[in-house]
């Protein structure tokens, strides 16, 4: 009898640490044993001439999920996952969003009904709360309790945009309960005072979304959240920053010692605004917020990068067809505001920052593991994974450091008519993705089934070395003797 299941053999091991030859031995879902010459196995893989890392953790896509607008996304848990999946991606973390009036309990059947019969992908979720009602905010410690220990709130969008105070009751609630809150961070009325004077002066192309959203109602908004989340020291994840005065925001507070987390995406780092002001209605295809920025402003998040200010690079997926069911479901002419705003990335995430970081020497391959997988492990309590050591789920993929590909739609495995990344060459491919020991995806076929990916229920955010901040006002109001998280 072999001890067992797996044998991966041969290969390089790279952790968020260390970088060393070793074969890892898998049983029963986990890796019971990371050593040199490791014999038996049922089944051997040969990892010579490969990079052995931990799966990645998407921790920000949109998948079967509708917009605020009532815009379903292209991908259902099924195509969202084998995309993930083609793109070394183990382990995903989609959204659950609330619309106003829904009660959490009917979000999350809804979201159980998608997600369990089709993903083949381990997968939790973030909760997206736009109705921070007394009866929604009754609810949460039983989202809670079940595992969910993160949601997403939003500064922008008058149908998502909760405003500070209810932002405040979100990341009290949070805070009792250790959870962390996530926040779109945009000045609204910046936006829609910008959108007002764009469309009455009829600029109203796709290239114009980006003038749209200043870099300003980023920054102001970040500002703001930190300043609402260190009121009531509740931690914070900044999602999707765009901009170098954002970025350094998340860095100034961050070295403050403020409970603060942060990502950027691979958008930011590869596209610009220029690509917005393509022929015809083809800038479209390339408009999300926050927008495409300038090529300054990409060296700058390189540089963050690169400094430790960000905990992750996501893709932020948001498929959206370039047709009427998607992008253009209010016409094949509309202005910038009423096409719809997300572009799709799942897929290129890691082939991205794998060729553009660790080969141009950009980060190390010890970053590469902490920006697409340690780091969300630790940050959104998947205790057991984003690690090659023993105890920890076997969730592994095998990269060809060497095999160069020009990026095509039919690479990316989703149920887009387009990738903002066609064209672009990369080297660096993960071939073989295993999840909980079992193959996914093997030398580049497709092998799991649909439905076997498993809810997996989250821990606490690991607050280490974040010492929070101390309002002197809220050090009065405890000691006249009042709990502020009630």
């Amino acid at each position: 009898m072999n001890t067992f299941d797996t044998v991966i053999h041969g290969g390089r091991v790279v952790t968020a640490a260390d970088t060393f030859e070793a074969d890892i031995g898998i049983r029963d879902g986990r890796i019971v044993a990371v050593a040199e010459g490791l014999e038996g196995g049922d089944r051997r893989i040969d990892a010579r001439g490969r990079l052995v890392m931990p799966g990645g953790i998407e921790a920000h896509c949109h998948i079967a999920q509708e917009s605020s607008s009532g815009i379903m996304t292209a991908d259902d848990y099924y195509s969202g996952s084998v995309s993930a999946a083609f793109g070394g991606n183990s382990t995903f973390v989609p959204f659950a969003a609330q619309h106003r009036g829904q009660a959490i309990a009917d979000v999350l059947s809804t979201y159980d009904g998608r997600a369990a019969p089709n993903s083949v992908l381990d997968y939790s979720y973030h909760l997206i709360i736009s109705d921070p009602s007394p009866s929604v905010l009754d609810e949460l410690p039983g989202v809670f309790e079940r595992g969910i220990t993160s949601f997403k709130v939003f500064m922008t969008y008058d149908l998502m945009n909760i405003g500070d105070g209810g932002m405040l009751d979100i990341l009290t609630v949070a805070k009792r309960h250790g959870a962390l809150t996530m926040v779109h961070a945009e000045n609204n009325d910046m936006v829609k005072w910008m959108n007002r004077k764009l469309l009455d002066a009829g600029l109203d192309a796709p290239k114009y979304h980006a003038v749209s959203r200043p870099e300003l109602a980023e920054e102001e908004a970040i500002n703001r959240a930190v300043s609402l989340a260190k009121l009531v020291d509740a931690p914070l994840f900044i999602v999707h920053v765009s901009t170098r005065g954002g970025a350094e925001i998340v860095q100034r507070e961050k070295l403050a010692g403020a409970k603060l987390f942060a990502e950027t995406c691979p958008q930011y780092l590869a596209l610009t605004r220029d690509d917005l002001d393509r022929p015809g209605m083809e800038g479209a295809k390339y408009i999300c917020s926050p927008p495409l920025r300038d090529s300054e402003t990409q060296a700058a998040l390189w540089r963050h990068v690169q400094a430790g200010t960000f905990e992750s690079v996501s893709s932020d997926h948001a498929p959206y067809r370039a047709d009427e069911t998607g992008k253009f479901l209010n016409g094949a002419n509309a202005p910038y505001p009423k096409i719809a705003n997300g572009m799709p990335g799942i897929a290129m995430r890691l082939p991205y920052l794998f060729s553009e970081g660790v080969l141009k020497g950009r980060i190390t391959l010890q970053q590469f593991v902490g920006l697409s997988s340690s780091n969300a492990a630790r940050t959104f309590g998947l205790t057991k994974k984003g690690a090659i050591a023993p105890g920890f789920d076997a969730d592994i993929a095998i990269w060809n450091p060497d095999e160069t590909r020009t990026v095509t739609a039919a690479d990316q495995h989703d149920n887009m008519d387009y990738t903002p990344f066609e064209g672009l060459v990369v080297t660096g491919w993960p071939e073989t993705v295993i999840n909980h020991g079992e193959l996914i995806v093997d030398k580049g076929t497709l092998v799991a089934s649909r439905g076997r990916g498993r809810f997996i229920a989250r821990a606490p955010t690991d607050l280490g070395g974040r010492p929070g901040y101390k309002a002197k006002e809220m050090q009065v109001l405890e000691a006249l003797g009042m709990d502020i998280h009630s």
